[in-house]
């Protein structure tokens, strides 16, 4: 009974009433679709052999943002993959970004988005050194929502440079400080999502570290799952390995299995906190088709527990790449009245956590705050007394000693307004 009453607790406020909506973002490197070169080309990767396994995963996802890396510069190929893959049985609410590239490359990015969810407003490109980091600029439509009162989606879109050697590194490190420049000139403050195929072997390559320690803390963006670490070649980080999907090469395919983290999506502090409207869904990212059983090995082998068969299939020769989805939830305001809601917007990473966690929460004025740890049976075991400032909160909580298992981390501030959140502790 106290774990129901736990979990159960709600939390009435005079305010606007808010509808919710949930999107599907997905990104994926679709492996130079539509475009034919000597190693990749209508023998080992043609639009005939890769569609079917396209739908597959569309089908199985059903993303409502659907953004790419690899995908021919020619427009007709953008077209076809609308009108083949996305605007089929049936579906035609399906729609795609204009193309504007600078760079010149012949594998380019794209995205696709849901119009009777989405509409595009503008688009334009971040950086063009190497490569184009596209920029959409995307806002929630809906017929119960009232003009100009909608939440908007920034989602940046990059295939950094390739490669393992410092030069290689130093390319990606440009590319991101580019990029983070530009973000931080126009859309500081803003629901950002920067996805793409960044070719990072670790968290401590310059660029990512541009993404999530950029000198303006307001532009900083968050790996929602808080796996940051030496991904290449680890068994660690083998649950978020999303290259490559096949141990053998086709010429066009890389081979030797699952054991980097080349594709991400990263957030904002207003996604991770839900301030402006979108809120990231906690522990909703996931790399498809990965179960943490892959290390150096296919999608399809050992037998894969993540997702249907006829998905790890696709999965396998659609491309060596895996995409990678998460989930954001949309408040749309209708009305006044009371709503249910909590207060403090409340998130843990990484969740499942090891021997520790970071509780990051958002406080609208100073105030005096417990933070207090509950086994799965309601005792607690942990309390934590503070005084919380303004803005953005970040509280290590130590979990050493703990068994593997649930718990729940119950915030409460002076005047009794609670928030709490599912935390598993790994074995």
């Amino acid at each position: 009974m106290k774990l129901r009453i736990l979990f159960l607790f709600s939390l009435l406020l005079t305010s606007r009433i808010f509808a919710q909506d949930t999107l599907t973002v997905m990104h994926y490197n679709l492996l130079y679709y539509g475009e034919v070169t000597g190693f990749c080309n209508n023998s080992n990767n043609s639009l005939s052999m890769k569609d079917p396994h396209l739908r597959t995963i569309l089908n199985y996802v059903k993303p409502d943002i659907f953004t790419v890396n690899e995908i021919s510069s020619n427009t007709g190929v953008h077209q076809h993959l609308l009108d083949q893959n996305l605007n089929i049985g049936g579906v035609g609410h399906f729609r795609k970004a204009g193309f504007n590239p600078v760079a010149g490359s012949n594998i380019v990015n794209m995205l696709y988005y849901d119009s009777r969810k989405l509409r595009l407003k503008k688009q334009s490109v971040a950086q063009s050194y190497v490569r184009d980091v596209d920029v959409y600029e995307l806002y929630y439509y809906s017929n119960d929502l009232p003009q100009g009162d909608t939440a908007f989606i920034i989602c940046v879109v990059g295939h950094l440079k390739a490669g393992n050697s410092s030069s290689d590194a130093g390319a990606r490190k440009v590319m991101a400080e580019n990029t983070m420049k530009y973000l931080e000139q126009r859309y500081k403050h803003e629901n950002v999502l920067f996805m793409g195929d960044f070719n990072l072997y670790s968290g401590n390559e310059a660029a990512f570290q541009q993404m999530i320690n950029y000198s303006n803390a307001d532009t900083r963006l968050i790996d929602p799952i808080g796996q940051i670490g030496d991904w290449n070649n680890n068994s660690f980080y083998a649950s978020v390995h999303t290259q490559s999907t096949n141990t053998s090469s086709n010429d066009c395919k890389s081979g030797g299995g699952l054991d980097d983290r080349f594709d991400f999506i990263l957030i904002s502090d207003e996604v991770r906190f839900g301030t402006k409207k979108v809120r990231y869904v906690q522990q909703s990212y996931e790399s498809v088709g990965q179960d943490g059983n892959r290390f150096n090995s296919t999608v399809v082998s050992p037998a894969n527990s993540s997702v249907p068969p006829n998905v790890a299939t696709a999965l396998f020769n659609m491309s060596d790449h895996l995409p990678v989805a998460l989930k954001l939830r949309v408040d749309k305001v209708l009305s006044t009245g009371n709503i249910t809601t909590t207060p403090f917007l409340a998130s843990l990473a990484p969740n499942p956590a090891g021997e520790m966690a970071q509780l990051m929460f958002y406080s609208s004025r100073e105030q005096a705050m417990q933070i207090c740890l509950f086994n799965s049976s309601g005792i607690m075991l942990r309390e934590l007394d503070m005084i919380a400032q303004t803005g953005r909160q970040t509280i290590d909580l130590s979990l050493n000693g703990l068994s593997g298992g649930f718990y729940v981390v119950r915030l409460t501030d002076s005047e009794g307004n609670r928030e709490q959140i599912k935390l598993v502790k790994s074995l």
